[in-house]
């Protein structure tokens, strides 16, 4: 197995069950982890559930963590351009070499787990495995990690948060984990654990009620966005926005966070309150989170493909929106943040979200919109199913269809550029999907080469 190269293990990995797929067990995973000393026991959890942020609020809480002097183990999903990201030690996604040894030093128990169990392993559980050895190789003080999909039968939850974060719940999924947001909370709410802490952002009050109510079965303490903590203040600012935060061990003035939106001001007033849950809050603990810390850790946040400027002349903006909830985040953002006249859409989206959805949260801001196809071929919505639902909500003189994403790009630059001379500054915003983002990303960023750690 030492032989093995990086480039096998992604083989290997994607000939697996895919993660789109979910078969409600924890067994298999339970299993491997068990066969693996159970990993994911050694250290305390930050476990991230929710519909939209989880991502962004996983790497502000990872980033504030290391700056409280920490080291840390950080497991996100999907991943951008390399799978390498969704394992990351201290900030930094894991090495090839390191991703390779990790495969070949679980691969003996994934064969011994898929004999014994009616279906074999699926990608996102060997990864989840994989993420847990590595963190307790390091060792991590602590590891912050993203479930997949839903929350009761991700295997991600075989961890035990110490800290449990929900993030905003919207319908995302829905064949899978219910078309309202009650149903869907209630699945979400299987990360909710004894004798932690619950850190919930904003939600309606029915979502609220589920979340409260599996809360006090298990005896897990509360913390709820607007009741406990939540922002203060929050004002524009270049590059991003100054915020102030009511948080659970005091106040927080004047923060810099060099993120564009008012969903990413919600999302690093919940990461606050989280950081503050694990490190402890109160008069006992007051020199543990403090401005100055995080006035320090924000200014190194980062948070790629969300509302993340790639390029200029035009101004190129790449964002993972997928669904109508996070779309409408994002349209609210763009109109904000910036003053495109005109706003070129280049859209390629899953066949399995409500894309029309996406388009009616898209209208408003884009004078016109290209409609393309990422290369996930299985997934993906064919572009000219796109295109024809995009002329129901835009009109057939508002769209393109471009079925390669870098033609779609050409031609969205073309459009911003032509149109910006007599109207003002044009801009791009590629979105509809997070392959659709990623791929984006690989075509327009050039990124200095990475060493090894």
């Amino acid at each position: 197995m030492s032989d093995l190269t990086y480039a096998d293990v992604s083989a290997r990995l994607q000939q697996r069950w895919p993660e789109h797929k979910i078969e409600p067990t924890l067994d298999r995973v339970q299993r491997l982890v068990e066969l693996l000393g159970d990993p994911q026991k050694s250290y305390p959890v930050v476990h991230l559930t929710g519909t939209n942020g989880k991502t962004s609020t996983a790497r502000v809480i990872d980033t504030l963590l290391r700056e409280a002097g920490l080291r840390t183990g950080r497991f996100t999903s999907p991943h951008l351009e390399s799978v390498r990201e969704r394992i990351t030690l201290d900030g930094e996604p894991i090495s090839e070499e390191r991703f390779t040894e990790a495969y070949a030093e679980i691969a003996p128990y994934l064969d011994v787990v898929d004999a014994e169990q009616e279906h074999p392993l699926s990608f996102f559980e060997v990864m989840t495995a994989m993420a847990f050895a590595v963190f307790a190789d390091a060792p991590v003080d602590v590891a912050v990690i993203e479930v997949g999909l839903g929350g009761t039968w991700d295997s991600t939850n075989v961890a035990d948060g110490t800290v449990s974060v929900i993030t905003p719940v919207a319908v995302d999924h829905a064949h899978i984990l219910g078309a309202d947001p009650v149903t869907i909370a209630r699945d979400k709410a299987g990360i909710i654990k004894p004798g932690g802490t619950t850190v919930m952002s904003q939600q309606s009050l029915e979502v609220f009620e589920v979340l409260l109510t599996k809360a006090a079965e298990v005896g897990s303490q509360v913390a709820r966005e607007g009741i406990e903590f939540g922002l203060t203040s929050r004002s524009l600012a270049v590059g991003g926005q100054v915020i102030s935060i009511k948080g659970l061990g005091g106040e927080y003035e004047e923060i810099f966070v060099p993120l564009h939106g008012e969903y990413q001001a919600h999302n690093a007033a919940t990461a606050v309150a989280a950081v503050e849950a694990l490190l402890g809050a109160g008069p006992e603990h007051e020199d543990r989170v403090t401005t100055e810390l995080l006035q320090a850790g924000f200014a190194q946040v980062t948070s790629p493909g969300r509302m993340e400027v790639v390029r200029t002349s035009p101004t190129i903006i790449v964002d993972a929106a997928h669904n109508p909830h996070g779309a409408e985040a994002t349209a609210a953002t763009v109109s904000e943040a910036f003053a495109f006249q005109p706003l070129i859409g280049v859209l390629g989206c899953m066949k399995d979200k409500d894309v029309y959805g996406l388009l009616e949260a898209y209208e408003p801001i884009m004078e016109t919109v290209v409609c393309t196809r990422n290369s996930f071929v299985e997934r993906s919505m064919p572009a000219e199913e796109l295109g024809e639902l995009a002329i129901e909500v835009f009109g057939e003189d508002r769209v393109l269809v471009r079925p390669h994403l870098i033609d779609a790009i050409d031609d969205a630059i073309r459009l911003a550029e032509e149109n910006a001379i007599a109207m003002g500054t044009g801009g791009v915003l590629i979105t509809g999907s997070v392959i659709t983002a990623g791929e984006a990303r690989t075509l327009l960023v050039r990124k200095p080469k990475q060493a090894d750690q």
